[in-house]
């Protein structure tokens, strides 16, 4: 059996890749910051040198929703870059030559034509309300691409998800994305009985967003298929809803009866971010989990988990 080592194996994105199913084929290397500081080269290098593993899917990262990457963009920036350049180039120098860097599509330009496809990056400016974040994807992104052009047998791979959320999703307002906070906000609203929620901007603006569980049904069928996977590929939907839209099937998944006030002084960052998924559909998957039902499993962990 290979040894597949998950960095941020503690964060939403890890902790779905490690619980899935497919885990039993592996055998899973799940260090703590302790273990393993991916912002210590030496860290890094001893944990590889000691465990040796054959796959590296690189998911840890400084993450947050639109007010964290307002807040603290020095952070986003040189703290992923750091992760992203230790485990990457360390990885390179200890032989092992299959990686899987997980990105995002803020990296796309902020006017770019919908849909956003792959070769869109670095093509304009970014949206600056997650720019420190962004840049540090590109980094990580173009360092893979470079190690792979350099040496054919390095295979170091890059999967672009849309917006995700679910399990194991952060639900602090001032820190989360936008599905677990407007879970978090109708559900105190409920249960506060309040009659009014305020949302951010005209709630016109549009976004992708998958269920957290879908993505790791991927990284395991692209592990599979490794060799006929593209260089960067974008996994989502295909298509989006606006953010009002969010709100109104959340509200019905909670059962929130009350009215919905629009502060159009708030940022609402990229009127519309939706990837293009013609890679992905002629590399043969496809999401499972409709917008509703992964509300609605997100929002049991809520109640069992985090409500508690």
């Amino acid at each position: 059996m290979q040894k597949l080592l998950v960095t941020g194996s503690t964060g939403m994105v890890g902790r779905n890749i490690v619980e899935y199913a497919d885990t039993k084929n592996y055998i899973l290397l799940t260090p703590t910051s302790k273990e393993m500081d991916l912002l210590n080269p030496d860290s890094v290098q001893n944990y590889l040198d000691k465990t040796v593993p054959d796959i590296v899917v690189h998911c840890a990262g400084i993450v947050g929703g639109i007010q964290a990457n307002i807040a603290n963009p020095v952070k986003f920036l040189v703290d992923n870059i750091q992760m992203g350049i230790n485990i990457i180039t360390l990885a390179r120098q200890t032989g092992i030559q299959k990686l899987i860097n997980m990105s995002s599509s803020c990296m796309y330009p902020r006017e770019a034509k919908n849909p956003l496809s792959e070769d869109l990056i670095l093509k304009g400016e970014l949206e600056p309300t997650n720019e420190g974040y962004a840049i540090a994807k590109i980094s990580s992104t173009r360092l893979c691409e470079y190690i792979s052009k350099e040496d054919p047998d390095y295979h170091y791979k890059t999967v672009i998800p849309c917006n995700l959320y679910g399990k194991y999703d952060k639900f602090d307002p001032e820190k989360s994305h936008m599905i677990p906070s407007v879970i978090k906000k109708l559900h105190d609203a409920k249960t506060n009985g309040h009659k009014e929620v305020m949302i951010w901007g005209d709630g016109e603006a549009r976004r992708e967003f998958m269920y957290a569980e879908d993505l790791a049904d991927f990284i395991f069928y692209a592990l599979d298929n490794f060799e006929r996977m593209p260089q960067n590929i974008n996994v989502g939907l295909g298509h989006d809803y606006t953010i009002n839209e969010y709100y109104k099937i959340t509200a019905d998944v909670i059962g929130y009866k009350g009215t919905f006030k629009h502060d159009l002084s708030k940022p609402v960052g990229m009127r519309q971010k939706l990837i293009d998924d013609t890679k992905l559909r002629e590399f043969g998957w496809s999401y499972k989990t409709t917008l509703k039902d992964g509300i609605k499993k997100t929002y049991e962990y809520f109640l069992n988990e985090v409500a508690k």
